[in-house]
């Protein structure tokens, strides 16, 4: 064929598809999809027990459904105090970081958490103590060191999902949960770029990054479902006079079916959880799903544009259900 009949092919074939670009409706393109079997999450814990406290049935309900779970402690748990008096006898403080460390296995096993990542820290205590002054502590590592290690290890499992600790932690501000804050939000940003920590792997870009909460409707409703049952509630007034993170909330995951999940990894820190605590275990799992089925999350950092995170969401936008909404 000539040049000419090829520059004439080539010409009829871009009026046809200016035509057939006038004829088809505009469509936005949507995020890339996933299906659930790709589906990663990883959550950033402190201490052993934060895991079992915050998010296990969350957790529990994505593995259920074919999702990989991640969970990386910070800590060893080591400055922990022994609440439990079953437990509170010299051998189990004499080997308290061995203990723990099994009570955080066990309880990985009952949440359903396919990896567990020792960040590799010492737990730091509370201000003032000597386990906060010790150069090994997690609050005094060096920031770069320690997002260093998150970096690696988000980008070895690629999650769309990050799981971390708020910027308002006025109702108990331990050293290691700020601390897990301020390193999971720089990670969040330095695991894509890849002239960041070039030695921690290909790069990966999260999707999300939720914040977790611990709603006041939560403690209302436990706290009435004591008095309806005619039960000492143990949600004194210290609990109602936290600061309210309510309107921050974007996110509840319905946990209804798996809260023998989150009882059974809270009984397995038997150091730190007594199994007559009435806090803890005062309502059986199926009254407390009645009352309050979900657990709560701020969607704090999204790139998904059909999910925007809490400052860009727009007023009166519908609670999201789903941490994976967006990507699926």
């Amino acid at each position: 064929m000539s040049t000419n009949g090829n520059r004439r092919d080539v010409l009829r074939f871009r009026a046809r598809c200016r035509w057939l670009r006038r004829q088809a409706p505009i469509v936005a393109v949507p995020f890339p999809l996933v299906t659930t079997a790709d589906l990663r999450l990883l959550s950033v814990h402190a201490h052993p027990d934060d895991e079992a406290s915050k998010g296990a049935g969350t957790v529990a309900r994505y593995v259920a459904e074919g999702v990989h779970a991640t969970l990386v402690c910070c800590t060893g748990g080591e400055a922990g105090e022994v609440l439990n008096p079953a437990m509170d006898r010299p051998e189990v403080h004499a080997n308290l970081a061995a203990v723990r460390q099994a009570e955080l296995a066990a309880s990985v096993a009952i949440i359903g958490f396919q990896t567990l990542d020792m960040l590799g820290y010492r737990d730091s205590g509370m201000p003032d103590s000597a386990e906060n002054a010790d150069p090994r502590c997690f609050a005094r590592a060096p920031l770069d060191e320690a997002v260093g290690r998150l970096v690696a290890l988000i980008r070895r499992d690629r999650p769309q999902v990050i799981i971390t600790y708020g910027d308002d932690q006025q109702g108990y501000p331990h050293p290691d949960h700020l601390r897990v804050h301020e390193i999971s939000l720089v990670a969040w940003d330095a695991a894509g770029d890849p002239d960041q920590f070039p030695e921690a792997g290909e790069p990966w870009t999260p999707s999300k990054l939720y914040y977790s909460a611990w709603a006041r409707a939560r403690f209302l409703a436990m706290h009435q479902g004591f008095l309806d049952a005619g039960l000492e509630s143990p949600f004194d007034q210290k609990w109602f006079e936290r600061p309210s993170q309510d309107h921050r909330i974007t996110t509840q995951v319905d946990v209804r079916d798996f809260y023998p999940a989150r009882s059974g990894a809270l009984k397995a820190h038997a150091t730190q959880i007594d199994p007559e605590s009435p806090f803890w275990f005062g309502l059986p799992d199926d009254v407390v799903a009645d009352l309050y089925p979900w657990e709560d999350y701020e969607l704090a950092r999204s790139r998904v544009p059909s999910a925007p995170s809490a400052a860009d969401r727009p007023e009166g936008a519908e609670v999201e259900t789903d941490l994976f909404a967006g990507l699926r």
